[in-house]
Order: structure tokens, then sequence, then C-alpha cells
């Protein structure tokens, strides 16, 4: 009964709690006496008084024996398997009957599915890092925090090798530590198979730490001895063949012979630690003196990499604090005592690896969160399509529903059944999106550079998709199980009910969140996209076109000058040099102890390169202010770049003293600021110095005057001649420094592949929509152009309602996403800013896509005969 307007109504309050109470079946009967009596009364005794009493006898009727008694007196499971298999074949019979709307819901779903798949076993793969090896929760690596000045603390993956001595003595709580050198190339040798791969100069206890399987040989063991190797067993396969490789030599970097005495499966995908060989330590220790020298030095000398493991139940923080000043007993140290001992988790490593003002706050980790977000974006698209299509075509399904109820049906039964029809839905599209996910896989592995497998064979993964398989159909569904489950029989079989404007509200909200959902995740591809131009359009501050790197090893170091003067005379290169770091990264950091200005306890990190004359022609950079080295004897003069002299804030620079490793050089020059780290960040400040002595790095640009493939056989030939005992090997600089961007740029590409996908599951529900709106139209339609409208005009009645949604979700979206985004270019000292044209494409693009899927329907409905179109009512 409605009494909305009625200027005699009862409380609305009691109504609604009589409702809440009374089963549905005897709703009607106790209301209606109830409005009897409060009619009477309010002749008799006036409306307030009636309403008083009205409330009153509402209140007597909520009782156990009222409240949601059952229609029957016999039992009717909600969940039965007859009831099951009811609620099937009405499925089914509704999936044949409307296939148009049940591919279009399906393959919406399916679409998000495979996404959110994809996404997830990506994010899995990231947070399964290290986590494969036993105990990783009780290994870490040992770092540095270097507070600058007070207002800055800088972290650094690399310690001093004196620091193992006191961890190891005096640090109980700690089983194993294991102490290296930077992991790099090295050349190994079997007989006639040369080899350069990767791998780690590390301490003998390492394989007792990170227990990686061992196939052959002994952890406690194999180690030990300095002049031995552990070879992985596709490394040992390709130096041996099928032979046994244990107990076998290898040439080690042309200088030693070391005997193998373990064989590893080779590393996982997912391990942060990527190698194909293990060196003792040791080994190091006995051949080259420096390091020798290093464990009984200073606590100055950062140059090392340290790995720890504690013993069951060692307390991290009590550990961290006995360790933290460790550095401080060297008094006279400014680096010792400026810096203070940390150690990261090693399931912290892959994820984790910026550190702000000291803390590891950022990472790899930023980006699993946005995908994350992007596939619980799409999939939400995608349960919206099947809510509003379900939805829209209720009034079909009205007076199914109203003869179900009229023949003794719950409402909890019908909920059911809608349930079990989104469950059904959602089942179909998950194993097309799992077949659609393990087809693309490796295309996707191809794009990421990633290994990822979906694991059959591991339960949880089982237990989590089905899981999330549930909840997609359970989102899917409730809203249309509840809606479809409220209609009122009466109403619904005398054809009294209309769905009004209130009733397409909640699909409007929806359709406005698809494609503010969309809109946000394409401006942001687009953002990305630029971002990374602008940082590749940066001035690198040198020239990195035919510019080539070697790692200087086996007799290269000895045949240096030979092999440098036949290059230049057979004119295959312009120039060459060796450095202490590839031009692409600065390997070494440290802190000059004394500088003319210099306050107090100040201290300034800067990035320290050591070269010879030749380096800055070679590399394209060019001097700002002074000169360059004389030759490469002129060890006591040092060069600084731009940002280096603000950060030591020098004022006419040129002839003044500074001091480094208790060594005084004078400043010769400026040279102009030169990428060589991040080409997000601003330039490192960076001090050059000048040794006649022979570097890691070879660096040595070729001719413009000879072609690069014919250069490249000349450089092979000589290599060999000189360093007949390694391939020739070398990388292209323009090529290293775009390796610079390939994050961003796998960002960018999925980023842009999701959006598409985005956008093309919210047409897919619009498209939907929009041919059952004109579908509902199709009376008015056929008259109205009975009376003379043109197709123009009725394309513009059935599409304005939809393009006026898209314009609302661009409203919301433009907003959000240059929030997001701003913030997301902020963690980048050198970034692009957002024009607005971005939005605008992006709104048109949105607008465009929107105007296409919706005009077939409307078009279509437009030209149709009118005379067909009213005799289909």
């Amino acid at each position: 009964m409605n009494t909305k307007n009625h200027p005699t109504q009862p409380p609305r309050w009691a109504d609604r709690l009589l409702e809440w109470f009374v089963s549905d079946h005897l709703l009607e009967d106790v209301q209606g006496d109830l409005y009897e009596i409060y009619q009477r009364r309010v002749k008799l005794v006036g409306i307030a008084k009636a309403q008083r009493e009205y409330g009153w006898n509402v209140i007597r009727y909520i009782n156990p024996f009222f409240r949601k008694q059952k229609t029957t007196h016999y039992t009717q499971p909600l969940i039965s398997t007859t009831m099951l298999r009811n609620y099937f074949i009405i499925t089914w019979r509704q999936l044949l009957t409307n296939k148009a709307y049940s591919f279009l819901n399906i393959a919406g779903l399916a679409t998000g599915m495979s996404v959110a798949l994809l996404i997830g076993l990506w994010v899995y793969h990231q947070y399964s890092y290290d986590r494969f090896l036993p105990d990783s929760e009780q290994l870490y690596q040992v770092k540095r925090n270097f507070d600058e000045n007070g207002d800055n603390t800088l972290t650094f993956n690399t310690t001093s090798l004196k620091l193992t001595n006191v961890l190891r003595s005096e640090v109980p709580e700690i089983e194993y530590v294991a102490e290296s050198d930077w992991m790099g190339s090295h050349g190994l040798k079997v007989g006639e198979t040369k080899l350069f791969k990767n791998g780690a100069v590390i301490g003998r206890d390492f394989l007792q730490m990170f227990q990686y399987p061992l196939l052959e040989g002994d952890p406690k063991t194999a180690l030990h001895s300095a002049y031995s190797i552990v070879l992985t067993e596709s490394t040992a396969k390709a130096l041996f063949g099928d032979e046994n490789a244990m107990g076998k030599i290898v040439r080690f970097d042309n200088d030693n012979d070391l005997k193998v005495t373990g064989i590893l499966k080779d590393i996982p995908s997912n391990s942060s630690f990527q190698f194909n060989f293990l060196v003792p330590f040791d080994y190091y220790e006995q051949t080259k003196s420096w390091i020798k020298e290093a464990r009984t030095g200073s606590f100055g000398n950062n140059s090392f990499q340290i790995f720890v493991k504690l013993k069951k139940g060692a307390d991290y923080d009590q550990v961290l604090a006995k360790i933290g000043p460790i550095e401080h007993t060297e008094k006279d140290n400014v680096n010792a005592m400026r810096s203070t001992v940390i150690m990261q988790p090693l399931q912290r490593w892959h994820l984790y690896s910026e550190y702000i003002n000291g803390k590891d706050s950022g990472g790899f980790i930023e980006y699993v969160r946005i995908f994350s977000v992007i596939g619980v974006l799409v999939l939400l698209i995608a349960c919206i399509n099947f809510i509003n299509l379900t939805t829209a075509r209720s009034e079909k399904r009205a007076k199914e529903v109203g003869i179900r109820k009229s023949i003794g049906s719950e409402r909890k039964q019908l909920i059911a059944q809608f349930l079990v029809e989104a469950v059904v839905f959602t089942g179909i599209a998950f194993v097309l999106a799992f077949f659609l996910s393990w087809a693309i896989l490796p295309a996707f592995n191809a794009l990421t550079a990633a290994h990822i497998h979906i694991p059959f064979a591991n339960v949880y993964f089982w237990l989590i998709t089905i899981g999330c398989v549930l909840i997609t159909a359970l989102l899917a569904g409730s809203r249309p199980a509840f809606y479809l489950s409220s209609f009122q029989p009466v109403k619904v079989l005398k054809g009294a009910m209309r769905m009004g404007k209130t009733a397409s509200l909640p699909r409007k909200v929806l359709v406005v969140t698809q494609f503010s959902c969309s809109i946000a995740l394409i401006t942001g591809a687009i953002v990305i996209y630029q971002q990374v131009q602008y940082a590749k359009d940066r001035p690198t501050g040198y020239d990195v076109n035919r510019l080539l790197s070697t790692s200087v090893n086996g007799d290269l170091q000895k045949n240096h000058t030979a092999l440098k003067n036949e290059m230049l005379q057979k004119g295959i290169i312009e120039s060459v040099t060796t450095s202490s770091s590839p031009a692409t990264d600065i390997s070494w950091h440290s802190t000059p102890e004394q500088w003319p200005g210099k306050r107090a306890g100040e201290t300034v990190e800067l990035g320290v390169i050591i070269t010879d004359n030749e380096y800055f022609k070679t590399m394209g950079m060019a001097i700002k202010d002074g000169r360059n080295f004389f030759s490469a004897t002129d060890t006591n003069s040092v060069i600084f770049n731009e940002t280096a002299i603000k950060r030591l804030r020098l004022e006419n620079p040129i002839g003044q003293l500074i001091t480094f490793n208790e060594k005084q050089y004078q400043i010769a020059g400026v040279v102009k600021d030169a990428l060589m780290m991040s080409p997000f960040t601003a330039a490192d400040p960076t001090m050059f110095l000048c040794t006649p002595d022979v570097q890691d790095e070879m660096m040595y640009r070729l001719s413009p005057q000879i072609k690069t493939q014919d250069a490249l056989q000349q450089l092979t030939a000589l290599f060999t001649k000189y360093n007949p005992s390694y391939p020739y090997t070398y990388e292209f600089t323009d090529v290293t420094y775009a390796k610079k961007f390939n994050l961003e740029v796998l960002i960018g590409k999925l980023a842009g592949i999701f959006a598409g996908l985005a956008i093309f599951i919210s047409c897919l529900g619009l498209f939907g929509l929009a041919a059952y709106m004109a579908e509902q139209r199709t009376k008015e339609v056929g008259i109205r152009k009975v009376l003379g409208a043109s197709v123009f005009s009725l394309w513009e009645l059935l599409s304005k309602d939809f393009l006026a949604l898209v314009l609302i979700a661009f409203v919301i979206a433009t907003p959000i996403s240059w929030y997001l985004l701003n913030g997301w270019l902020s963690k980048y000292a050198y970034h692009t800013q957002i024009s607005w044209w971005v939005f605008v494409l992006t709104g048109l693009g949105a607008l465009g896509i929107a105007l296409v899927t919706v005009s077939f329907q409307a078009i279509k409905a437009a030209l149709m005969n009118p005379v067909k179109s009213l005799r289909s009512e």
C-alpha cells in the first residue's frame, strides 16, 4: 500500500520495522489490518494519537512467532542437490536463450580475469624472490648509512673488509659471514673452450648460508680451498660437455688454475643472486695484495659486500643496535664516524632496493603495487559489465520472478538462483581466461623478461584462484541477485511495474566508474611514455654513439699499449682510454678529507673515477674550465664535474688544493656534468684522478670512416692476437645506456596494454547496454520515424545519454589522474610536466571509442523499417 503522499499516513519508521520483521507472505494481511485500524482511530482520536497507537501496535507484532516465518510447514533447504540441479538448468537455458548477452558477459569477464590472472602470476613471481631458500628469513646483507652533514642520509651496499673480522668475533648472534667483491664477468678456459661468465668471488661460508642446491660436492668444504671453483650445471656442461666436471681444472682469467669442487643446480630466475660460478674470497686475498691490506686496514675502505646469517632465535633489532656503531671506534676517521652499519633482510632485496634517507622505503615494490591495482580495476570493470547487462534486462525476467514468488519461492531462494547463475557464468569465463592466459604466457614472459609459469601442482595456487573466482562471482552477481529478487509479484503480474529513472541510476554510476578507471589508465600509460621519452632526450654530457667498452682481463693488461697503438695505426678507432668505471656507471664513491672552505666535521660523498689523459676525449666530455690531464703521469692533478664543485662550494677552483686518501691534489679543471648513473636523477658529483696504470674497463671510439661491421671484424682479430686465451667481447655504450630505461619502458608497455583491454571491456558493456536500450525503445523509434524524425535525430536520441556518461567519467578521472601521476613523477629529479593536451587527447579518444560503440546500435535502430518496429509491439 503506497501512502507516501497521504495526509494521514502512519509513521514510516513503523512501516519499515514491520516490513523487516514480518515475512513477505504475511505482511500484506497484517499491514492491511493495521491500516484499517489506523484510519478508524484517526477519525476518532486524531492523527497524533492514532500514529502513537499505530507504532505501539507494530511493536506488539515484533516477536519470535512473526519474525520471517516460512511460507510452508515443510523443510525448504536453501541449497540442495535438487535445487542446485534446477538452478543449473535455468542458467543453461538463460545462456542459450540470450546468446548475444551471454557472449558479452562471458567475453568481458574472461578478458578481465585473464588480465588479473597474468598480473597475479607476475606479482607472485616478484614476491617469490629468494623465498625458496631455506632459512631465508635469517639472511641479511650488511649495508652502510652515511650521514651527510646531518641533513641527508645516503645508503651504500658496500662496506669495509675490516668489518667482517668484527662481525665474526664480536657478534655471537651471527652464525655465518660471507664477504664478496663485486660480481662481474671473468674468463673461464678449459682446453680450447673459452667463456666469459658472470660470477662471484665470495666467502667460504656462502653455500652453507644460502643453501643453493649442490648436485655434487659438499657445501661445507666446496669453497674452503683458495684455488677452487664451484660451477653451475649449465656452465659445467658448456666447459666440459657430458664429462663429469668434478675435480677437473679451469683456467681462471688466464692467471691461475682452479679445481672444480662443486656443481650447483642452475640458479632460479627469482633469485637476487644470478651467477654462473663461485670462487673463494681466499683466492683474491692470496693473489691481490690490496685486498689483504684492506682486511687489516681502516673502516674507510668501503669497497666490499658483506652477507650474514643470524642464528635461529636471534633478535634482529638487538643485533642491529649492536653492529650499528661498530665503525665509530676509529675516532680520527670522519667517514667511519658518520657511518652506521645496518642490515637489510634478504626477502626485501628485490622489492625494496631504493633507500630514502636511510630507510628501504621504495623500489620495485611501487610497480608491484601499481599493477596489483590495475589488475583489480580491470577485473572490477569486467564485473560492472556483468552487473549492468544483467540488471538492464531485468524487465524481461520480472515475470519469471513474479511467477516463482507467487507459487512459493522465497527471496533467499531466488537470490541463490541468481548467484548460481553468476557462478556458472564466472566459471565458464575463468576456464576461457585460464586457457587464454596459458596461451599468451610465453609472449608475456618475453615482454617482461621473466620466467613465469602456472604452478599447476601448487595447492595454494588453486585454493587462491578458486577463492578469487568465487569472490568475483559474488561481486558480479550480488547486485543483480538482490535487485531481481526484490520485485513484488502483484505489481509484476499485473503489468504495473515500470523501471523508472531511479532504476537506471546505479547502471549509470557503474558506467561512469568503468570509464573513469579506463580513462585514468590510458592517461597513465601516455604520461609514462612521455616520461621515458623525456629522459631519453636528455643530454647525456658525452657521446654514446660508436663508443665501445671491453673488460680488461687475461693478457689485455700487459698488452694494452701494443693493442692500443695498433688499433690507432690501422684507423679502426679515434681514441682509447681505460677507466675504473664503465661509461654508464660509477663503481667507487668516497670522500675527500680536506678542501678549501670545508666546515668542521663536513663530509661530501663523491664518485671517484681513475683514468688517464685520453678519457675526456674518448668519452666526448667537454672541459668547462681549466685543462685536461697533461699526460697519463699527471698523477697529482684532479678534475671535478660541475656538480662536485657546487657541492664542495668551491669558487675559482682552478689551482686550489684538496686532500684525498691522505694525498694532496691540485684542481686542474672542471668538466661538464655527464649522466653516468640514472638518467632520471641529477648528475652525481664526481672527481677524476689520473694514473698510468691500466684500469678495469677499456673504452674506445670507432672511427666514422670505417663501417661498424668491418671495424668489429678487425677488432676481433686484434683482440684475439693480444689476448688469445679469451674471446673478444664488447658492449656498445648506447645500448648499455638504453637499458637504463628498460624498467620504465616495460611499465609503459604493460600499462598501455592493460589500459587498452580496460577500455575494450568497458566498450563491450556499453555495446550491450546500447543494444538493450535500442531494443526497449523500438516502438518509440518507429513512431518518431513515422512522424518524420531524421536518422541523425534518432541517433542523437539514442546516443546522447551514453556520451554524457563518458563526459562525466572524463571530468571525474582527470583531476584524480593528474594528482596520482604528479605524485609518481615527483620521485624523479628529472621529469616531464603533464600537459593539458594529454587529458584532452585521452578524453577525445574515450569519447570517440564510446561514440563508435554506441552509434552502431543507434544507427541500426534508426534505420529499421518503422512498420517492423511498430509490429514488434
